[in-house]
């Protein structure tokens, strides 16, 4: 029960020699995305109550419509990671170019880089489902004293040093790792506390949930569609569930929990697949396989994508092993 009484600051003192850099910078970045939580969680849970729903009448760099809650998040997020004096540049899927923090001094000596998708399936709140934000950190590959550029953003995933998402749900979570194993914390709304509440979190092996917008399955690649049959034919533990949100965070949080597939392929209308390398696939695939499941678009492991540009997308493929392994079948027998 010790374990259950934890709290997230408790937590990261006690596991702070497992992060190789200095143990004081992780408590300061992790701080700052949790600070950063509770302001918008405070403002998703009263949504309907003010004029914080629908859109702003802007379109973002990818050139969706932007909902006004995540231009809120959007902010919420820059200025706390920006007054905390951890981290020299922010890359965010709403702002068109990365933002360059010299830090109070003026020197650019801060060593850390955060990508984030502020309110990840905002389209939801207007109907009142779940919605996420999802963080990925870097340290920066310039040296330090010089202004960040665009190297410091575009590295392969396998080199973030920690990344994870808040879940504002039916309660509010926050999920990460440094790399040493997945973490899950609960917010008591009452006293504004994060507390351990899901410790070692893991991927079954095996699952029975499959994800996938089926309503674009004449779209999809050969192999998607020839796993999604799998899925759904009568034989052994089949058919499995399909279960979808629209959020990819919340698709994700069941998954990893109850054993599952999250897929989101490329398709004619999307050559490249939908969801950002860099914001939503790397930070999600450096928490599947630190929860011991797998992740890649299809063939390739995600973590090992080499970025080229800031807001590339990619087809992504993640969840339970022996799922993973069974639909990278798929996609590979259907090209032969």
């Amino acid at each position: 029960m010790a374990n259950k009484n934890k709290t997230l600051g408790e937590f990261i003192i006690e596991n702070q020699e497992e992060f190789k850099y200095s143990s004081g910078e992780l408590s300061r970045l992790i701080n700052s995305i949790r600070l950063a939580a509770k302001v918008v969680n405070h403002e998703v849970n009263k949504a309907g109550l003010v004029d914080i729903l629908g859109t702003a009448g802007d379109q973002n760099i990818q050139g969706e419509d932007q909902q006004k809650l995540d231009v809120y998040a959007n902010e919420a997020f820059i200025n706390t990671l920006t007054n905390r004096e951890i981290v020299c540049g922010i890359a965010s899927e709403e702002e068109d170019d990365f933002i360059t923090i010299k830090g109070r001094n003026e020197k650019n000596d801060n060593k850390y880089v955060v990508l984030i998708d502020p309110l990840d399936g905002s389209s939801n709140i207007d109907v009142n489902v779940s919605v996420g934000t999802i963080f990925s950190i870097y340290r920066r590959v310039t040296p330090s004293g010089a202004p960040v550029t665009i190297d410091d953003f575009l590295q392969p995933g396998n080199r973030q040093v920690a990344a994870g998402y808040i879940v504002y749900g039916t309660s509010t979570m926050i999920v990460y790792t440094t790399g040493h194993g997945v973490n899950g914390f609960t917010l008591n709304p009452a006293i504004g506390t994060y507390y351990l509440s899901h410790p070692n979190m893991k991927f079954p092996k095996d699952g029975n949930i499959y994800s996938v917008n089926e309503g674009n399955y004449v779209h999809f690649p050969q192999g998607v569609k020839d796993y999604i049959k799998y899925c759904q034919k009568e034989e052994g533990d089949r058919p499995y569930t399909a279960r979808y949100i629209g959020s990819m965070v919340s698709d994700f949080h069941r998954n990893l929990i109850k054993g599952g597939i999250y897929i989101y392929p490329n398709t004619s209308k999307n050559p490249d697949g939908k969801l950002r390398l860099l914001y939503e696939c790397n930070p999600m695939a450096y928490l599947t396989e630190q929860a011991g499941g797998k992740a890649s678009d299809g063939y390739t492991r995600i973590l090992d994508i080499q970025p080229t540009k800031l807001h590339q997308r990619v087809p992504f493929f993640c969840g339970s092993v022996n799922m993973m392994e069974k639909a990278e079948e798929f996609m590979r027998n259907a090209n032969k």
